[in-house]
């Protein structure tokens, strides 16, 4: 399991936010992640160092992080097949090519440039995240208020080590 926590979350976003922020402001280049590596595959690519320094950190980093907290590594299971999995991964990579864009270039960078693609891009993405999750999991009240508030506190009070 992992400790997801508003702290965590608050300081995860805005470094996110940073990253995406530097790499605009020295670059020009907006932050998506499968544009990147997109460009990676690209045999005329005469940017790949930056490119290349990019996904290194976003494995990299993490991995420094969780040694030098002395946290554990997390251990992913993977609940479908490997063929379930390298088709989703397809899809993902199809629709990020036919919406022009990743959710994290639409929701961190296009959000923020305030367009109008960008919003609509992220509200399907949402959608189509909440719609199947609240199929196959009706128990999961996503819009329960008490519930959430009960969370809220109880993570809160984790952050203040209570």
């Amino acid at each position: 399991m992992h400790n997801l926590t508003p702290l965590s979350g608050l300081i995860g976003g805005a470094l996110i936010g940073l990253a995406a922020a530097m790499l605009m402001l020295l670059t020009g280049r907006i932050a998506g992640i499968s544009g990147i590596f997109g460009g990676l595959l690209s045999p005329a690519t005469h940017d790949r160092g930056w490119r290349i320094a990019f996904i290194a950190g976003l494995i990299a980093v993490p991995l420094i992080a969780a040694l030098v907290a002395g946290a554990p590594l997390p251990s992913p299971t993977m609940p479908a097949s490997l063929i379930v999995i390298v088709i989703a991964g397809l899809l993902v990579g199809f629709g990020s090519r036919m919406g022009a864009g990743c959710p994290s270039v639409h929701g961190v960078c296009g959000l923020a440039l305030l367009s109008a693609r960008s919003l609509v891009a992220t509200a399907i993405f949402m959608a189509a995240a909440i719609f199947p999750v609240a199929i196959v999991r009706p128990g999961l009240y996503v819009f329960d208020a008490f519930s959430l508030r009960e969370a809220a506190s109880a993570s809160l009070e984790n952050d203040m080590g209570g």
